[in-house]
């Protein structure tokens, strides 16, 4: 995959304020698109970046079910991620954002302002049609909002482990790893980017268990020894994962923008709500939710489905929670197949 960047000007976002500059980093197939490529449009999730190969290896690549070589796969950096697109971090930077006192005086970006970000890119690059839109998780938030906006441009789509309107109880989980990172002394500072570390870890640590189950936890952080005083195998593992997510290069600040993004998901504002909205998509559709995922249980899924024209209805088996969406990649292609991308 080859990065790019696109440097355009005077941002307004949907929550008010503006940037005099934006950056967006994306990658792209290696070769040039031209006109008659079958495009796949990948949307990545919260903390990942514009790279699948990087973070969804077993579904990108040679062989796979969205092959680079063959396909002309194009996946955009989301507003605030700590992976080049212009956000908060950028306050350090000084990449010809508007001044401001702090990275938390940021504008407040929303899921719809970065699908706007996939109509930028898709129009530089001159691409009128895109032949399947795939979007996981937080992803697909993104993913349902541009199959919505560019309606006749998306010809078919897969909304994996994913929801139209955040949920008070996704909500809740936003607001307690927020909570950790203010709760970091350091982070109010705002002195540099290594502001709020301690707190990164900690929200870290808690968004990971919203991510998995009770059964996968047990499956792998059982204890070993029968006769073991204090539990700590699963303790180790959270500090680990807390600490994994700070030595990848995130910063608390984009951490925290993020956070207050996935509130933002509502895809039937001003829109005569969610049903009214999604009765807009055009692709021909499937929905994929996951047995053990605690987030977008299969309960909520299945309903919201029925809202979309056409849309077929998909459940796979996990005992990994929401994190089946990176774990159960061959069920998941098996699914993806039956959408008959190849016509």
């Amino acid at each position: 995959m080859h990065l790019h960047k696109l440097t355009t000007h005077n941002f307004s976002f949907e929550a008010g304020g503006t940037l005099d500059q934006l950056e967006i980093i994306y990658h792209t197939s290696e070769r040039p698109y031209q006109q008659g490529d079958r495009v796949v449009w990948l949307c990545h999730a919260l903390t990942a970046n514009s790279d699948p190969l990087d973070w969804w290896p077993e579904m990108v690549g040679d062989g796979c079910c969205v092959n680079p070589d063959k396909d002309y796969v194009v996946c955009v950096n989301i507003f605030g991620s700590a992976y080049g697109t212009t956000g908060p971090r950028d306050v350090f930077r000084s990449v010809g954002v508007q001044e401001f006192r702090s990275c938390l005086d940021f504008p407040q970006f929303t899921v719809r302002d970065t699908a706007r970000l996939f109509t930028l890119v898709r129009e530089h690059l001159g691409i009128e049609h895109v032949d399947l839109l795939i979007g996981s998780s937080i992803g697909g938030f993104h993913a349902l909002e541009w199959a919505i906006m560019e309606g006749e441009r998306i010809r078919k789509a897969a909304f994996i482990a994913t929801a139209p309107r955040v949920s008070p109880w996704l909500s809740a989980w936003m607001e307690v790893q927020r909570m950790a990172l203010e709760a970091d002394p350091t982070f109010r500072a705002c002195e540099s980017l290594d502001g709020g570390r301690k707190g990164l870890e900690a929200a870290r640590a808690i968004s990971l268990i919203s991510y998995r189950s009770f059964d996968g936890y047990n499956l792998t952080q059982y204890e070993t020894d029968d006769d073991c005083l204090f539990a700590s195998r699963a303790a180790s593992y959270e500090r680990y994962q807390g600490a994994k997510l700070v030595k990848r290069g995130f910063d608390a600040y984009s951490y925290y923008y993020l956070l207050w993004c996935v509130d933002s998901q509502n895809v039937g504002r001003h829109r005569g709500g969610v049903k009214a909205a999604l009765a807009q998509i055009q692709a021909k559709s499937i929905v994929i939710s996951i047995t053990s995922d605690g987030l977008f249980p299969p309960c909520e899924s299945s309903e919201w489905a029925k809202y979309i024209p056409n849309a077929k209805y998909y459940e796979i088996e996990s005992r990994f929670g929401h994190d089946g969406f990176l774990l159960e990649t061959e069920q998941i292609t098996q699914i993806i197949n039956s959408l008959e991308v190849k016509d």
